[in-house]
């Protein structure tokens, strides 16, 4: 008998108290273990129209309500009894007969008794009244609805739902039908499924694998049940298993924005490489060492009981890589100057050379993001580097004068014994290049829109040739720390091995909608290759992004202090609440609103971080690849975003152009870290970026 778990299990159980948690977990285990144990206390759910529906008691009040024939044994809900009753009884499990995908249906009349008005028109009001709303989807047959998994009860409904109603609609349909519906809403085109085998076996359709999961063995389901229950580490939409399975003969990349799963692919992708193969050794990195821990409890949860599997698997940030292969080439460890050092060895060199036309950043960017990041040798290798992303041009009389200056610099950084990290990747690229064995068989890169040309470099040394040896998850809206470059000019060319996902499980529709305004429609780069953002859509509803522009900074603060409230009473814990501005400098702002909320607030490097009633905040780019139920964005002036500083050192109008399409993105990123609910502050006259998240 196969023995099966569902997501609305695992939901349902998610929502329990921990003292709830383990008793159900110990009783799943023992079904698990004897199926026919006498303790277990099977009931059949007689008002139920599937007649496969059964309880089981936990407790006292809780009920295990599973799905039991002839072949398997299937987990699908667990709530108090009453709640876990009703919850079958509006229910049945079938497979769809047209895609043959295994289904959790509710049953429209049963939802049709508990929610009238989700099937009849609003009232109209009084003349005048405007013309009623068209119906949403009615230029679709039914026959086009039964292709995306529309249950056969729900045609009418959904051919008769306006644009009002269908997001009240939505939640009640199969996944698969209700992201096909909301892509036809957004875009037009209803997407036409791959055809699946009609041989296949109903739970083995791809689309029955993003809410079933068959438990193989006794180890596999304690793990499980010992483990966290994270939805992600169980259940894979299709585009993304898609991604995770497929074998590519050279780099590939998978894109999409904020929210659509890419970092969910880079996690699973690394597992099935480390288990596909004994003797594979597989590298996840990822930009910063912060975000290499989260990787790291990650796939820990991931790989749970499966100790050989993770220990084929190294995670560790670019430059902790660096470091530590760099310590085995050569001995010992490399000193790196920090930035602030390096930008006073160029000062300097130029003060000394005469060169004074030049302010400290446009000396410090040209430097780090050409001559050092290309590792640039000579004058004449300068005059033909790439200047990809600098916007201020550069005439050869220019760079001569310019070029002596860098020489000086780098002089006085190995006096003092010092390398820049583009030289410690230069170092541990050339001593591991030429290595027929390679310390990797394979490496997968999170967050790689923000790779820089040394560090791809580096990546691209460690990895073998051939299959599989290269994979890249990122999203081109999301890069703040690197200018770009052509990939194909380092030998990395993934066209024809590039795919974006489209659906996003992490913010609302209302949250992604506004922060899509805030980037172009499509993104290229430097290779031409295109991230599009039309067409993604989100798979639930929320609130509408709150904006405030308020008359000072106390008017901020009382805002904040009723959305943190809001929100703890929605059901949200304070760790599950995050803010961020723009740089520290504004820190104090986020403090204080958090404080008056009642509650701890901690910074991302803090201890405290992720405790119960504690708040993270932090500055905009600490925000990367973090995620929280409600977010504030707090300060956003006119004087502080786009930041100041960053402003009035801009050279140039192509250099001011950059510096605003950087803190657009940044500004991106802080917002789509929210999946609820978001807050949006500033103290008037408010940041420009303001009404672009407005406009719509």
């Amino acid at each position: 008998m196969d023995f099966r778990i569902a997501d609305s299990f695992t939901d349902a159980l998610a929502r329990l108290p921990a003292q709830d948690q383990k008793a159900v977990k110990t009783s799943a285990f023992d079904l698990q273990l004897d199926p026919s144990a006498p303790g277990l206390q099977f009931h059949r759910i007689e008002k139920s129209k599937d007649p496969h529906f059964w309880s089981i008691r936990v407790s006292r009040d809780l009920r295990i309500i599973v799905h039991k024939t002839a072949d398997s044994l299937l987990l699908a809900y667990v709530d108090h009894h009453d709640k876990a009753y009703a919850w079958a009884e509006r229910r049945r499990i079938e497979a769809h007969p047209r895609t043959g995908a295994v289904q959790i249906v509710e049953v429209r009349e049963r939802v049709e008794q508990a929610a009238p008005d989700l099937f009849t028109p609003p009232p109209q009001p009084a003349a005048p009244a405007p013309p009623p709303e068209p119906p949403l989807f009615a230029q679709l047959a039914a026959d086009d609805l039964l292709a995306v998994g529309v249950p056969e009860d729900w045609l009418a409904a959904v051919q008769a739902a306006t644009e009002s109603r269908f997001f009240d609609l939505a939640p009640h349909l199969p996944a698969e039908a209700a992201e096909a519906l909301l892509e036809y809403a957004a875009t037009g085109r209803l997407p036409k499924p791959e055809p699946v085998p009609a041989t296949i076996d109903p739970f083995a359709h791809p689309d029955a694998q993003r809410r079933f999961r068959t438990v193989e063995n006794l180890a596999e389901l304690q793990a499980a049940l010992d483990a966290p229950w994270e939805k992600w580490a169980v259940f894979l939409h299709p585009s993304q298993r898609g991604v995770v399975e497929r074998a590519f003969n050279g780099p590939a990349r998978v894109a999409g924005s904020a929210g659509t799963g890419k970092t969910v692919v880079a996690l699973h992708r690394a597992a099935r490489l480390a288990r596909a193969d004994a003797g594979a050794k597989v590298l996840l990195t990822t930009f910063s060492q912060p975000l290499a821990d989260a990787l790291s409890r990650k796939l820990a949860v991931l790989t749970a009981g499966e100790a050989e599997v993770r220990a084929r698997i190294t995670v560790a940030s670019w430059e902790r890589l660096a470091d530590e292969l760099y310590q085995l080439a050569f001995a010992r460890r490399p000193r790196v100057a920090p930035s602030d050092q390096v930008r006073a060895a160029l000062v300097a060199a130029a003060q000394a050379q005469g060169v004074g036309t030049f302010s400290d950043r446009f000396l410090l960017g040209e430097f780090t993001q050409v001559v050092d990041a290309w590792q640039v040798e000579s004058f004449e290798a300068y005059t033909g580097t790439p200047r990809s992303g600098r916007k201020s041009r550069l005439g050869a009389r220019q760079r001569e004068r310019l070029w002596p200056v860098f020489v000086a610099a780098r002089a006085t950084l190995d006096e003092q014994g010092l390398m820049t990290w583009p030289q410690v990747f230069g170092a541990v690229a050339a001593g591991y290049g030429e290595r027929a064995a390679k310390p990797f068989t394979h490496i997968v890169v999170d967050e790689a829109q923000d790779l820089g040309v040394a560090e791809l470099r580096m990546l691209c040394a460690l990895a073998p040739g051939g299959a599989d040896a290269l994979f890249f998850a990122g999203d081109l809206g999301q890069r703040i720390f690197q200018p770009p470059f052509s990939w194909k000019a380092l030998g990395v060319d993934v066209r024809g091995r590039s795919t974006t996902l489209k659906v996003n499980y992490r913010t609302s529709h209302q949250i992604r909608e506004a922060a899509d305004r805030l980037l172009p429609g499509v993104i290229r780069d430097m290779d031409g290759r295109e991230e599009a953002r039309r067409g993604t859509i989100s798979v639930f509803d929320g609130p509408a992004p709150e904006i405030v522009r308020a008359a000072d900074q106390h008017a901020e603060t009382a805002a904040a202090i009723a959305f943190i409230a809001a929100a703890r009473a929605g059901g949200i814990d304070a760790e599950e609440i995050g803010a961020f501005v723009r740089s520290r400098a504004q820190l104090d702002r986020a403090r204080r609103a958090v404080e008056g909320a009642g509650l701890v607030p901690v910074e991302s490097n803090d201890a405290g971080a992720g405790k119960e009633g504690h708040v993270l905040i932090g500055p905009f780019p600490l925000a990367k690849g973090l995620e929280f139920k409600a977010v504030l964005v707090l300060a956003c002036d006119d004087q502080v975003l786009p930041l100041q500083q960053r402003i009035a050192d801009a050279t140039d109008e192509a250099d001011l152009g950059e510096i605003y399409e950087t803190e657009r993105q940044l500004f991106y990123v802080a917002c789509t870290r929210a999946r609820d609910r978001l807050l949006v502050t500033g103290v008037q006259p408010v940041s420009e970026f303001l009404d672009d998240l407005e406009s719509g």
